[in-house]
């Protein structure tokens, strides 16, 4: 049997069992992970082969894939590259970062295929900067640890995945552009304030200047998001902009400066919360400048957070503009929340499954890797969220890698659902608990990824147009499948 994996991790409150064997004529590839159990190591295990057969057994619980009912496309899964993620993975020796970035990104193995970066820093840097910290767009220019640390990650990892497709957010514009958002004052701090007025033509070129920059060192950027979290206040670096704010930036200066410098990035619109962090008048903020037809043009999609509200907020972006791109950029586990078995599947179930099946066309999840401290942070940033991989801030070694909930998420899609796959129509009779959504892949081959949040075990039979095959999914789990019709 063809062997799929050899590394080992350490997880604490963990049991995973990874079913898996290659995709072939007979036999389907399952992979399933769970939270129960009690057990400190535990390497990825195989079984056999999970049998294919004609399609039309009778059973109670089915999943039907519609496969010529295609829906929205899928652009890919995977997490930030930030300072931070950066910096721990150049503490590690070349031998030990080859491995976890092979491990990641690699085709052949969990096939990340989404990434987002900042635009400057964030609050996971090594200090808060821009790229035009001098007053004066001609002096624009990468930032030394953008050039030291950010772009040698990204440039391998393309290497190693030459169709990673890569987000930028800004969280700040420059100071020198900033005023009191009372005052109108010049305002002097990377926390808060907003942009001001007579600098949006600069700040509009300030973006083009960095895609063009970044692709000149063979860095394409698919998307660019307006601001991180537009409506925050309070991070370490941190710009407030309204929807009016976006609306009139978007329409009268980023839009057509994009236009006159054939950028063909998409723009995507918020970048925050489901519930416009409970703020009155920015209720609906996408659909605010969506209406605005001038505007509209230049917009390609909206991009989401989950650190307020639920994501039944996207099923009114769906319904009104079902031809524009969703994509969730930014969630994370931390301290205040962590809990293996529950973090695996309900954020599988609601960011993956819940995304997805409100027209969502990818995920990309906080830090890659931080330490076992959560570091390096910033003040006023979060100082106690998790990677989706933790690493020995002693050893920085890739023994001491500890794959959190996040990660198997992410790898759970990424391994079945490949970049430019389209989401397909079902008709389904699940029981109590498991939500399923599936896909067609650009080879023809279908996937499906599933979620289990009751305490019962629950048997499954997935069922193409010609073939289908059973699966029993564990209490508190998460699966996905891949097979050849």
């Amino acid at each position: 049997m063809k062997k799929l994996f050899s590394f080992a991790r350490t997880v604490s409150v963990a049991v995973v069992a990874l079913f898996a064997v290659a995709c072939s004529s007979g036999t389907a590839e399952v992979y399933i992970t769970t939270g129960e159990g009690h057990q400190p190591q535990l390497s990825f295990a195989q079984i056999e082969g999970v049998e294919l057969r004609k399609a039309g057994t009778e059973a109670e619980n089915v999943i039907q894939l519609l496969p010529d009912k295609t829906l929205q496309p899928i652009y890919g899964f995977g997490a930030a590259i930030t300072g931070s993620t950066c910096y721990n993975l150049l503490k590690m020796t070349e031998e030990d970062r080859e491995k976890i970035l092979q491990e990641c990104f690699s085709p052949e193995q969990m096939a990340m295929s989404f990434i987002r970066v900042s635009i400057g820093a964030s609050d996971f840097s090594l200090d808060e900067y821009t790229c035009c910290d001098k007053e004066g767009i001609e002096f624009f220019e990468l930032h030394e640890y953008d050039r030291r640390d950010l772009l040698p990650i990204l440039k391998r990892i393309l290497e190693i995945n030459p169709s990673i497709r890569i987000v930028g957010s800004p969280w700040s514009c420059p100071k020198w552009m900033k005023i009191d958002e009372e005052r109108g004052e010049p305002y002097d701090s990377w926390t808060g304030g907003i942009l001001n007025p007579k600098y949006y033509d600069d700040y509009a070129e300030y973006f083009v200047r960095w895609i063009g920059e970044m692709e000149a060192e063979g860095i394409p950027i698919y998307a660019i998001t307006i601001q991180n979290e537009p409506l925050n206040r309070g991070n370490s670096m941190s710009l407030y902009m309204g929807w009016e704010q976006q609306r009139d930036f978007i329409r009268d200066h980023l839009g057509p400066e994009f236009e006159r410098n054939d950028i063909d990035a998409k723009i995507w619109l918020f970048d925050h919360n489901y519930n416009y962090d409970n703020i009155p008048d920015q209720q609906g903020y996408p659909l605010h400048i969506l209406a605005d037809k001038e505007a509209a043009k230049y917009i390609d999609g909206s991009a989401w957070h989950n650190y307020g509200g639920r994501v039944t907020e996207l099923d009114r972006i769906q319904a009104a503009h079902p031809d524009l791109d969703i994509f969730f950029t930014e969630a994370s586990i931390g301290t205040w929340n962590y809990d293996y078995s529950k973090c695996l599947v309900n954020d599988f179930a609601s960011i993956f499954i819940g995304t997805m099946n409100r027209g969502g066309r990818g995920v990309t999840l906080w830090n890659l890797i931080l330490d076992d401290k959560g570091a390096p942070n910033r003040p006023k940033g979060c100082r106690t969220c998790y990677g989706a991989i933790e690493i020995s801030s002693q050893t920085y070694d890739f023994a001491s890698l500890n794959r959190k909930s996040h990660y198997y998420n992410i790898a759970h899609c990424s391994k079945v659902v490949r970049a430019d796959a389209h989401r397909v129509a079902v008709e389904q009779t699940l029981p109590e608990g498991v939500e399923m959504t599936a896909f067609v892949n650009t080879d023809s081959s279908l996937a499906v990824v599933a979620a289990n949040r009751s305490e019962q075990e629950q048997t499954i039979v997935v069922r193409g147009a010609k073939r289908e095959f059973t699966f029993t999914l564990p209490a508190r789990s998460i699966a996905s499948a891949r097979w050849e019709e």
